[in-house]
């Protein structure tokens, strides 16, 4: 009776272990769903659109981008000339290669590559894995601009930063939205900056999910900031403060120097440097554009 009792109890034990493991598994599954859900939540209802993978070696797709090319100074007094040679601009070993050199071309010091896809878009998800350049005068960029300039010349039709990094401060990241209200020059941009560890040694995905009245930036899926139209605060017609309701391109490019690169100036030593691009993807939300 005794024993009985003792396998009973050992029974009974075994049945609330077991009780107790599943109900642990379950509590782990549903937080691990949870999760995914969460993770996945950012792409529902997304279709992809565009996607260049870079896995052809040689010179950019023709069928997906083309290039500005010239040494004006671009607005920002760069010292670069952007051109399309390979040695500026190349795909190998399964990524986009941009580079900028120290030589002399044209009336220009240094030269590099400023690459646009051929299609443009209104609101997504623009996704882009890159790493970036290293050194005091580099200036590399993931932005937008506007394919037509409906709304007048820049600011006025708008411009879209994804990314942008300076190298005098190596571990910072900027994104900014520009408008005829909100612009550096006028420094009323909206803008944010994100901390980011070796942005030169490692890739990570820059991205920016665009919406009819709001724009969020993410690094690794990391939101940092977002932007919307208030028309509390911006009384005045939508377009001046918010003209992103066109189709824009993206563009990917290393300025040398420059208004904003070339504050600290520029180490003549550190070149070549390059930013290595991963992938580009372009995501429709599903948004109609009226």
């Amino acid at each position: 009776m005794r024993n009985k009792k003792i396998y009973l109890g050992i029974g009974i034990l075994l049945s609330i272990t077991v009780v107790i493991f599943i109900g642990i598994n379950v509590i782990i599954s549903e937080r691990k769903e949870k999760k995914m859900n969460i993770d996945g939540k950012n792409k529902e209802n997304m279709k992809l659109v565009f996607e260049d993978d870079f896995n052809e070696d040689g010179a950019p797709n023709k069928e997906k981008w083309r290039y500005d090319i010239g040494g004006s100074g671009w607005g920002n007094d760069e010292k670069q000339c952007y051109t399309d040679e390979l040695s500026n601009a190349k795909v190998k070993d399964g990524k986009l290669i941009i580079t900028a050199n120290k030589e002399k071309y044209a009336f220009n010091e240094y030269t590099s590559a400023r690459l646009l896809t051929k299609d443009s878009w209104c609101y997504g998800r623009f996704e882009i894995r890159a790493k970036l350049p290293k050194g005091v005068g580099t200036w590399p960029a993931i932005w937008m601009m506007p394919e037509n300039s409906d709304y007048g010349a820049w600011p006025q039709s708008g411009e879209l930063d994804i990314m942008e990094h300076v190298g005098f401060d190596q571990g910072t990241i900027h994104a900014t939205a520009h408008s005829l209200k909100y612009y550096w020059k006028a420094n009323t941009q909206k803008t944010a900056q994100i901390k980011v560890d070796n942005v030169d040694t490692e890739f990570h995905v820059y991205a920016m999910e665009w919406r009819p009245n709001k724009i969020d930036f993410f690094v690794d899926n990391q939101k940092y900031f977002t932007t919307e139209y208030d028309p509390v605060t911006d009384k005045e017609e939508k377009w001046k403060s918010w003209p992103y309701d066109k189709p824009f391109h993206l563009i990917l490019n290393i300025a040398v120097g420059g208004s904003w690169g070339g504050q600290k100036g520029i180490d003549d030593s550190i070149f070549p440097q390059a930013m290595e691009v991963d992938y580009v993807r372009v995501y429709d939300l599903g948004i109609k554009n009226n």
